[in-house]
Parts: C-alpha cells; structure tokens; sequence
C-alpha cells in the first residue's frame, strides 16, 4: 500500500521522463478532484475491473486499463472506487512526440486509450502487472522507453525546462521568441503542437502552473503570488486561476491536499 515515486537522473531518459509514480490504496473519500497541471502522463489501472468514473468538460468517461492524457484546461472529477492501483509516468512535453510518434498537443484537453494508438500497450500492460515491486515496472518500463527516446535538442531540453518551470525568464512573446530563435508565428505553431493551446493561452496557464506551485510550496501571500506570477492585478489573477479551476485561489488553497492539483471530497 502507499505511494512511490522515482525521478531519473541519467540521460537520455531524464529528458523524457520527469517521473514516475505508483498509488495504491484503499480509498477514504469518494471523490477526487484533479485541476490541470500542466503535464503530460501515461496511466496504468492494475485494478482494471474496478471502474473508475470521471467527469470532463461535462462529458462522463470510464477510466481505460491504459491510457494517456495531455494537458487539461479545466478540473478532473473522479468518482473513487474503494480501492485502487495506478502505475504511471509523467513524460516531458517535447518528448512525447518521440515516444509515441504523435505530438503532446494532440492529447490534449484527453484521456485517450492508449491501446488504440499503439497495440503494444496490451503487451506493455500485461509485462507491467506482472513485476511485484514498484522498482522492477519502473524498470521494465525505463527500458521500453530507452528504445523509443533519442538524445533531446538543446532548444527541446529548454522548453522541457519552461514548461517544468525550471526557467525564470519572464514569460512573454518576445523573450521567449528570442531566446529560442523562433518567429512569433513559429513560437505559436510549436506551443499549438505541444500544448494544443495558442501563445497567448499557453502562457497563461505557465503563470497559473507557478501560482499553484507557490501555493503549495511558498509561504507567500495571494498577493505576493499573483505579483511573483506576472499577472497584471489580483483580479487578473483570480480570474485566470477560476477560468481553469473553478475556483478562487483562495478557495483552491483553502481545500487542496497534500498533492499538488488534487483535492478530495466525501468521505466514506
């Protein structure tokens, strides 16, 4: 029971992967409530006749065995079985397009099965629910990776570093077009094809992505934060952080758990 997570240090498989995790355990709420964070992550259900029902831009979906999901723009409701086993890893936005030969973007705002992108994923699925320990899938899977990843560019390792919020460069169109070299145009097709969102869009919900780390890890106030995140006001601040959310910041940091972006509701 519990969790575990394992974040690699060697290259090449450290610009593809920020890590990977494993829950398992029984459940004491009934529902958990999962806003965008920005990431990019392939998911593993070991508990696959147990279903998982969740909510999504107001459409129901069930949980496959194995599926993938891009970057959200609003809240994950999942309503919890009593007990669950998840295995899974959160890939590098640029170098998703390496490791299944289809762009991040085009996952996003999705929970696609991933066995209907690649039928490999069957076989993958059931070599992964065979290891025991959390150490022999990251493992098995670290290799399967391996084949499939080649050494990352340096402008891919930089935006790698962007969206992990690794950089502090001020988050706007001329600075970023200039310290990678892109066109304004061109900055815009690459943000689309990794994001599914536009420049404007994508560099929103960077700002949004900081705000919720400070929340989590900073000791600073609303204010501080909506000011170190470059929003223009506090207004602008509350309104952005809703528009993916649902709620205030005040409100997400007055109900979020010990897990970045998750918050919890019902207990059993």
């Amino acid at each position: 029971m519990g969790t575990h997570f394992y974040i690699p240090e060697e290259k090449p498989l450290k610009d593809g992967v920020q890590f990977f995790w494993q829950v398992k355990r029984n459940n004491s709420f009934r529902q958990e409530n999962i806003v965008p964070k920005g990431v990019v992550e392939i998911v593993f259900n070991f508990f696959p006749e147990t279903k998982f029902i969740g909510k999504l831009y107001n459409k129901s979906f069930t949980m496959p065995r194995c599926f993938i999901q891009g970057y959200h723009y609003n809240t994950i409701e999942l309503a919890l079985p009593q007990s669950q086993f998840l295995f899974g890893v959160v890939l590098h936005t640029a170098a998703t397009k390496h490791i299944l030969q289809i762009p991040a973007g085009e996952f996003a705002g999705k929970c696609i099965d991933l066995t209907e992108v690649d039928t490999s994923f069957n076989t993958l699925w059931h070599q992964l629910e065979e290891k025991k320990s959390f150490d022999e899938k990251v493992a098995h899977f670290s290799l399967w990776l391996l084949k499939r990843l080649p050494c990352l560019t340096l402008r891919e390792q930089a935006l790698n570093d962007m969206f992990t919020l690794k950089n502090e460069m001020p988050l706007s169109v001329s600075n970023i077009s200039e310290w990678l070299c892109y066109s304004p145009r061109h900055l815009s097709r690459m943000f689309y094809e990794l994001t599914g969102m536009n420049t404007e869009q994508t560099l929103l919900y960077l700002k949004y992505l900081k705000a919720i780390n400070l929340i989590h890890y900073s000791g600073l106030s609303l204010t501080q934060i909506a000011y170190a995140c470059e929003f223009s006001d506090q207004s602008h601040f509350i309104k952005v952080f809703k528009s993916f959310t649902e709620l205030t910041p005040n409100e997400y940091k007055n109900r979020k758990s010990e897990i970045a972006c998750h918050y919890f509701e019902a207990v059993r």
